[in-house]
């Protein structure tokens, strides 16, 4: 690995494996599903290819990837090993961490709705289960039909590709405000402007809880 500090500490040896820049953005595309290389470098928009390959090539050898044949037994796939997908609950934490950044807004910077699947999971962890099951699509920025599902059960709250099941209820709004709402900074009433709903209201209410007190 090109990155070694030399301490005999957890988070050391852990960013010695995982520090460098790009590392964690490859796994986070990763814990996503996996992906082909050409996949991964349309993920990470301003990656020389050389340096994927790089990273990729250090990943692998560290234990957090490995590479796969397709279904199909065609082009390599590259996926995160048992211990690489360990790293979803520090990635989660930090995607916490990162919300009073995050609802500013992109500012400029590349969204991809697909960085939804591991953000809404992440900051959905905690909340009290819901009474009733309801489904909810989210369409982000100028999405015409929904870029992820949301459903809330009793068991927990559940985020994925839409499936093809009928939603209760569409929530189209900026990204900055989704993930405000699932945070629980936002309520709906507060963005009740900036938001459109499409279908039961109640169920988005029951989606999205009052929000939380800010520090």
């Amino acid at each position: 690995m090109s990155r070694d500090y030399g301490q005999y500490c957890g988070l050391a040896r852990a960013l010695d494996v995982v520090g460098d820049r790009w590392n964690l953005l490859i796994v986070r595309q990763l814990l996503v599903g996996p992906a082909r290389y050409r996949e991964l470098r349309a993920g990470l928009a301003g990656i020389a290819t050389n340096l994927l390959a790089d990273r990729l090539r250090d990943l692998e050898a560290a234990g957090v990837v490995e590479r796969r044949l397709a279904d199909d037994g065609g082009a390599i796939t590259y996926a995160l090993t048992p211990w690489g997908a360990e790293l979803r609950e520090p990635i989660e934490g930090l995607i916490r961490w990162s919300t009073p950044l995050m609802i500013r807004g992109a500012d400029g910077d590349e969204f991809r709705a697909e960085w939804l699947l591991l953000a809404l999971p992440a900051l959905f962890a905690g909340r009290a289960p819901t009474a009733k099951s309801v489904t909810i699509g989210i369409a982000v920025e100028d999405d015409v039909r929904a870029s992820v599902q949301v459903r809330a059960t009793p068991a927990g709250i559940e985020v994925g590709m839409p499936d093809g099941r009928g939603f209760d209820a569409v929530l189209r709004a900026e990204a900055s405000i989704v993930l405000g709402l699932s945070a629980g900074l936002l309520g709906l009433d507060d963005v009740a402007e900036v938001v459109s709903c499409e279908g039961n209201e109640d169920a988005l209410r029951t989606l999205f809880a009052a929000p939380k007190a800010l520090a």
